[in-house]
């Protein structure tokens, strides 16, 4: 009604604007341009109940068409406006049994519908009744880490003040602090959180939010520093400090049950100190720390290797490729470059887990990536000087630098890059590492969009569910079993609160289904798709029950009117579609059931014309670009001349467009 998020919000504040009234259908949608745009019978409800019922009357009044329909469009739109006066009862339930879990778990049931309250919103509400201003300075604070790019959430913050205040992980210890003792503990926890995120980037090289592992042993470091007068104890524990971070972000240790995890280790450091949690670890690894070559078999940057590669990157002195300058001291900024080019590995054949390894990684400037791109290693490592890959831990035997022997490489690399990792984790704690040179702030540029459809198809998708009022999703996301910490998939899509914030379960789009435990995800109640066209039509599907229109069960509605075709042979173009279909099948091995699928329900012509609606190719269409066949796709069939005359100058445009763009990345990355 207001059009604006609360002063305590802390969500995405769209979702207090944009949503729309058909006052034909009385169906409520977020806005969507495609569909809304020139629609006067779409009305802005804010602008409704902020506006006055005249300025939305006036968006219908020019409706000649719908004269006859005017009184009743003017009376659903009172109906609206009236519900602002309706007063509704309160129940209250109180007690001095209702702790803060209990009242958490009740409003959640109630509000199973909508936006989830955690245990953190409801310890922070009575300290904000008391100290107005708690909120707002913890946002003041997260936007101040955000333009340094780390992000980190409330409850995150909230678990760290926790920590110092009362030392304990629940959020239900916070009952029994004062607002006075919570703003107090809350300036200590803002001081140890600087200065642990200071050592985490001068001493370890992690210096932003896609390296930044391990979150939920920062409130374990500010407790430790609590103690001891907001500093460690000497430059030997602050290594020793170090080191259990990185051990307990490698192995996932908060990854699961965060909350119990952190209370154990909250308990032990405050008995024992950073030695108690250094050895509680050990003891859930079998004493065994070592950092084996498994370590950076990590899939995608997502993946806990990633950080792990940047770290011994940058604290190792990693040298720049083409430059042989170090990173970090001559560069002010590094990019990926895939010392095996992507394209290259996957024409001869090898898995996107394995085109997408980690091991293939390294760190250079933005210069030497161009200089770099598309390069054939066994061409351009020839020259290069050997101190230079030894500081990339690049295997020196000239034979692992050709195609046909790349696991080979990867298996010989991610042996050097554990040894590497593992003798400067030994030196942090036994304190040999050296305390004379702090590292720089290294900013990873953002890399050029990667020429894949797959990549496309994505990036498509995001907007699309963007423009749609979803909450934005993390991309290749490692999502770890709450019980264990096991890594279950590296997803290349991940709304953790559900498509909107708060509401519905965790949405999984997971490409690689065979590199993931798709099983347990579902068992843990996860939404999983495994790929981009079922995710978009369970959405459509959702939506199309939720506004009541059931007509809008297609990929997308045609975007010109079907004409008349005397110039192709009845069934023709049918007779083609499910002759590519039949290609698909024998040729490739691919059987295109969700194609069929359309076919059957709307007809070969009907289903071409929602998949060319769609913002977003097709998982077939991604299919074919792999097997270098897009002479099978649709979009190769709308631009044939004998049927030229099925689709209208906008659809043959889209169809084109795909195409040329697709060939364009085959053709540079070649």
């Amino acid at each position: 009604m207001r059009g604006r998020a609360p002063s305590f919000f802390e969500g995405d504040p769209e979702a207090f604007s944009g949503l729309r009234f058909n006052v034909e259908t009385e169906a409520f949608q977020f806005y969507a341009p495609m569909k809304m745009k020139d629609d006067p019978l779409w009305i802005d409800v804010t602008k409704l109940y902020a506006g006055g019922f005249s300025a939305s009357f006036g968006q219908l009044r020019d409706l000649t068409w719908a004269a006859d329909r005017l009184d009743l469009y003017v009376d659903r739109l009172q109906q609206l406006r009236n519900i602002g006066d309706r007063e509704f009862h309160i129940e209250q339930i109180t007690g001095a049994d209702k702790t803060v879990d209990v009242v958490v778990d009740i409003f959640n049931r109630v509000n199973s519908g909508g936006t989830k309250l955690s245990k953190g919103d409801l310890a922070l509400a009575r300290i904000c009744s008391e100290w107005g201003d708690a909120r707002p300075t913890m946002r003041r604070n997260l936007d101040r880490w955000a333009e340094r790019d780390l992000s980190f959430t409330p409850d995150w913050l909230l678990r760290n003040v926790n920590a110092v205040a009362t030392g304990r992980a629940p959020f239900s210890a916070l009952e029994d602090v004062s607002a006075s003792d919570f703003e107090d503990a809350l300036y200590k926890t803002l001081h140890n959180i600087d200065y642990v995120l200071g050592l985490l980037s001068g001493r370890l090289g992690l210096d932003h939010d896609r390296v930044l592992m391990g979150r939920y042993a920062v409130p374990v470091l500010s407790r430790l520093m609590h103690r001891t007068g907001g500093r460690f104890a000497d430059n030997a524990e602050t290594d020793r400090a170090l080191y259990w971070y990185v051990h307990a972000a490698l192995r996932g240790r908060f990854a699961g049950s965060t909350e119990t995890f952190l209370a154990k280790d909250l308990e032990t450091v405050e008995a024992s100190g950073i030695d108690g949690v250094i050895a509680s670890l050990s003891r859930t690894r079998k004493n065994n720390m070592s950092i084996d070559a498994e370590d950076f078999e990590g899939v995608g940057k997502g993946s806990r290797s990633y950080p792990l590669l940047y770290m011994i990157t940058r604290v190792r002195d990693g040298r720049d490729l083409l430059t042989g300058r170090s990173l970090g001291h001559e560069s002010a900024s590094v990019e990926v470059h895939e010392i095996f080019p992507k394209a290259a590995l996957a024409k001869h054949g090898y898995t996107r887990a394995e085109v997408n390894a980690i091991a293939n990684f390294a760190f250079v400037s933005p210069s030497s990536a161009v200089g770099l791109s598309g390069a054939d290693p066994a061409a351009y490592l020839t020259g290069l000087q050997p101190q230079v890959l030894t500081s990339q831990w690049i295997p020196q035997d000239p034979r692992l630098w050709e195609i046909e022997n790349y696991r080979e490489f990867l298996t010989a690399r991610r042996e050097l890059l554990a040894a590497a990792t593992g003798e400067f984790l030994d030196d942090l704690l036994a304190g040999r590492h050296p305390w004379d040179r702090e590292l720089q702030v290294v900013q990873v540029s953002e890399e050029p969009a990667e020429s894949d459809v797959r990549v496309a198809q994505i990036s498509a998708l995001v907007e699309e569910f963007a423009e749609l009022g979803f909450s934005s999703a993390a991309r290749d996301a490692e999502i770890a079993d709450p019980e264990t910490g096991r890594v279950l998939a590296v997803a290349e899509l991940f709304w953790s609160d559900g498509l909107q914030a708060g509401q519905g379960k965790p949405v999984v789009l997971e490409l690689d289904p065979d590199e993931a435990d798709l099983p347990r995800l579902m068992e843990l109640g996860y939404e999983v798709f495994s790929s981009v066209d079922t995710l978009r039509g369970f959405v459509q599907r959702r939506s199309a029950v939720v506004s009541g229109d059931e007509e809008d069960q297609g990929v997308g509605a045609p975007v010109e009117p079907v004409v008349d075709i005397p110039e192709v042979e009845d069934g023709a173009f049918d007779r083609v579609m499910f002759g590519v279909i039949e290609t698909c099948r024998t040729e490739l091995g691919y059987n295109p059931q969700y194609l069929r699928e359309m076919v059957l329900q709307h007809g070969a012509v009907g289903a071409t014309r929602r998949l060319l609606a769609s913002p977003t190719v097709s998982d077939g269409f991604v299919r074919l670009w792999d097997a270098g066949r897009l002479d099978l796709t649709v979009e190769a069939l709308v631009v044939d001349p004998r049927f030229v005359s099925l689709f209208g100058d906008r659809e043959r445009a889209v169809a084109q467009d795909r195409l040329d763009r697709s060939r364009q990345g085959v053709d540079r990355t070649a």
